[in-house]
């Protein structure tokens, strides 16, 4: 099974249903797209590419020091001892830090902020265009997914971007890269790692590579279009597998609805029952239960139903 592949510079073209008909697809039946084509200058990915790369070694002494590699070196000195291990499950193996437009952005290298705000600006219309589609593939008025993650334009959606490093394990059989989960939010454009691969996605049951596509942009849908679609489009389980060699890049960003924001199904048919809640009262709760299923936090942001008048 391959992750299906996009030319999203068709959506403009005579092949635009057959394009379409692909996003439906990848929406539909994974979770999971890669876009190829997409408008965003391959010159502005490589420079990201550096950026990003030149952030990691000023940040490599801090995740040699880290949690996760003094974890696994006391396991592996244990195991030597002769004790029995097991691995690791609640941590991983993972450098990250997180921009967005209201907190504080790395200044080394000097080019980060001005590549990363350009990079940012492109990511976001990508999404939109994103999100029009799958509006019309849904069947909804265009727009319509937008003003929901914006409580109808009164609030400004979240928009950020997760750099994260997956440097190379000595152990990869004692503790994860990135354990397994559906993202909480909306929709995720990820640029991963073309030369390191690791990104694995849940599909009928079996763990499938996300190949790495020089140049292409992964699209995956979190939980919150998997209710505003009430169903038909399901957030997928992902995650990553440390590797031995090779330091993987990633670089997610999130557009996602504001805290204020109301989500509930925008569509009638579906294959769901999804409650109508507050999206900040779902981060709550995901951010307790992120690497656990995700309908007990459905459940979990219902709105109690009103006693029956005696």
């Amino acid at each position: 099974m391959v992750v299906p592949v996009v030319d999203f510079s068709k959506l403009d073209g005579a092949e635009r249903a057959e394009t379409m008909v692909q996003i439906a697809n990848g929406c539909e039946e994974w979770g999971f797209f890669q876009i190829v084509n997409h408008g965003i200058p391959l010159e502005l990915l490589e420079r990201v590419k550096k950026v990003c790369s030149e952030c990691y070694r000023v940040r490599e002494a801090g995740f040699r020091s880290s949690e996760p590699v003094r974890t696994l070196d006391a396991l592996v000195e244990a195991e030597q001892r002769g004790e029995a291990v097991a691995p690791v499950d609640d941590m991983d193996w993972e450098d990250i830090f997180y921009i967005h437009d209201g907190n504080q952005w790395p200044s080394d290298p000097p080019a980060f902020k001005e590549t990363m705000r350009e990079y940012r600006a492109e990511l976001r219309k990508l999404a939109e265009r994103v999100m029009a589609a799958m509006d019309e593939n849904l069947g909804l008025e265009k727009g319509t997914i937008q003003r929901a993650f914006s409580g109808d334009g009164r609030h400004e959606p979240f928009f950020g971007t997760k750099v994260s490093h997956y440097p190379p394990c000595p152990r990869p059989d004692l503790i994860t890269g990135l354990r397994a989960h559906t993202d909480a939010g909306g929709v995720i454009l990820l640029f991963q790692d073309d030369q390191v691969g690791g990104l694995e996605v849940l599909k009928d049951g079996e763990w499938t590579d996300v190949q790495p596509l020089a140049g292409a942009i992964v699209v995956n849908t979190g939980d919150q279009i998997e209710v505003l679609s009430n169903g038909r489009y399901r957030s997928a389980w992902h995650r990553v597998l440390p590797m031995r060699d090779g330091n993987r890049r990633s670089i997610a960003s999130f557009y996602n609805p504001a805290n204020e924001a109301t989500i509930s199904p925008a569509v009638s048919s579906g294959g769901g029952e999804y409650p109508k809640y507050v999206f900040g009262d779902y981060m709550d709760v995901y951010a307790k239960q992120k690497f656990q299923p995700k309908e007990p936090r459905f459940e979990a942001v219902k709105a109690p139903k009103s006693s029956p008048a005696a």
